[in-house]
């Protein structure tokens, strides 16, 4: 983040106490930079713009599965890559076409791929039972979908075992380096002319650089076989996924998408000198950074001699952070009631959720300003992940999310992004319509 991006949400943080968005009966919500989301998107784009280099970057749709983010994003040239058919819809209800639409997942039913093939939609087969069932499809009706297969190049994991997915027993794409793969891919593609793009996906936080420049180095050099089998270029685009790492600890950018083009541009010459177009998949990275969930402390008490903050954040937003801290830290600000950062020498203290389980803590022994109750707490790097995948424990409501614009001299426009949750909605996701489906079962 620069300078501006952190001056820009202190901003926000005061504007949206002053404006009341943050109240006694929505004591969490969402923020996010549509500035910081726009220099994103074109850091990213200008990190991988080459003279004669087709190039689509999607965006990861489950790091913010939101139809105004997506609408944004669409607005700024990128697409979409979804993993199911909600993701789907969000991606076609923000007004995506499907030509900048990518559909991967490990577990796509028929009837998923009967509907990207009627589109247009491009697909990444996982799997050889997968292509099967493309076979059967691509015979029954014609499509102008590009066609893909998805390959783990077994290269190892990160430092997060359960985000790594090019280690040896990955359940993600078609295992290059075990007994007879490469020879079932030659002949996969030999049998299907149609078979024009070959993707994989090695990032991911934890994952150092090098060894996602060497997923990507490995794929190319798999269509570079393809290509000399097949006797002509028969893949023509290659998707090399995303993962781009995050830095957590502080407000600086690193790695950048820069530094990951200039590794792949000196790793995979050949990926930049015209004869591929590259897809990518980048989520978190691009929104991590815009995104703050500002929540009110409710009360402050201490126990072992420890002082504790209950806010109103916990598991149900940052379910990672809460249940691997370690893999998934976060950085709490302290602030006052005004939003404006609280002074005070740091207190070793723990910063809690409300969710009902001890364990339910956003940071624990973390030297911050003395907490009281009626002060903020400020979740900063949560625009990717933490608005949208909420975790229902307690049926506590998802918040509220606005988008906002900070002006230099400090002025603050705030759009609502996503509205919070009602009591009537969580009833109705709670089963209310079918209320007496049990009384009567089994009796009599």
């Amino acid at each position: 983040m620069t300078p501006d991006a952190t001056a820009r949400r202190g901003h926000a943080l005061r504007a949206a106490v002053e404006l009341h968005l943050l109240t006694p009966h929505n004591p969490v919500i969402g923020l996010l930079d549509v500035t910081g989301v726009h220099e994103t998107a074109a850091a990213l784009q200008d990190a991988f713009a080459t003279p004669g280099v087709t190039v689509t970057h999607t965006f990861a749709v489950k790091a913010a599965a939101l139809v105004p983010v997506l609408r944004l994003l669409a607005g700024l040239g990128l697409g979409a890559e979804v993993a199911s058919p909600g993701e789907l819809a969000i991606a076609r209800a923000a007004g995506l076409p499907a030509d900048r639409i990518v559909l991967d997942s490990p577990a796509k039913t028929v009837a998923e791929l009967r509907e990207a093939l009627a589109l247009g939609i491009a697909v990444n087969a996982d799997n050889p039972q997968e292509l099967g069932r493309l076979d059967a499809l691509v015979a029954a009706a014609p499509t102008t979908s590009p066609i893909g297969l998805r390959v783990n190049p077994q290269i190892g994991g990160g430092s997060i075992g359960a985000m790594s997915t090019a280690t040896a027993t990955s359940k993600f794409g078609v295992a290059l380096r075990d007994d007879g793969a490469e020879e079932w891919i030659l002949r996969a593609y030999a049998d299907r002319p149609w078979l024009n793009r070959l993707h994989t996906h090695t990032g991911s936080q934890g994952v150092p650089l090098a060894l996602m420049a060497a997923g990507v180095r490995a794929a190319y050099d798999l269509a570079e076989r393809i290509n000399t089998a097949a006797g002509r270029r028969q893949i023509t685009t290659l998707d090399i996924g995303g993962g781009l790492p995050v830095n957590f600890t502080s407000d600086e950018v690193t790695p950048t998408f820069h530094d990951y083009a200039r590794l792949l541009r000196t790793t995979v010459p050949g990926l930049f000198d015209g004869r591929y177009t590259i897809v990518t998949e980048f989520g978190r990275s691009l929104l991590a950074k815009a995104g703050t969930v500002l929540a009110r402390v409710e009360y402050a008490k201490s126990a072992g001699g420890r002082p504790i903050a209950i806010t109103h954040a916990g598991a149900q937003l940052a379910t990672r952070t809460v249940f691997v801290p370690d893999a998934w830290p976060l950085r709490v600000e302290a602030l006052d009631a005004k939003g404006r950062p609280k002074g005070g020498d740091p207190v070793p203290q723990d910063v809690a959720g409300p969710c009902c389980f001890a364990g339910d803590l956003l940071a624990e022994a973390r030297p911050l300003p003395l907490l009281e109750a009626g002060d903020l707490v400020a979740l900063l790097d949560t625009g990717a992940y933490y608005f949208s995948n909420h975790f229902a424990y307690n049926s506590l409501p998802r918040p509220a999310i606005h988008g906002y614009h900070a002006s230099a001299d400090g002025s603050v426009t705030f759009a609502l992004v996503r509205a919070a949750q009602t009591t009537e909605s969580v009833l109705a996701e709670s089963g209310l319509n079918e209320s007496e489906a049990l009384t009567g079962l089994g009796q009599g």
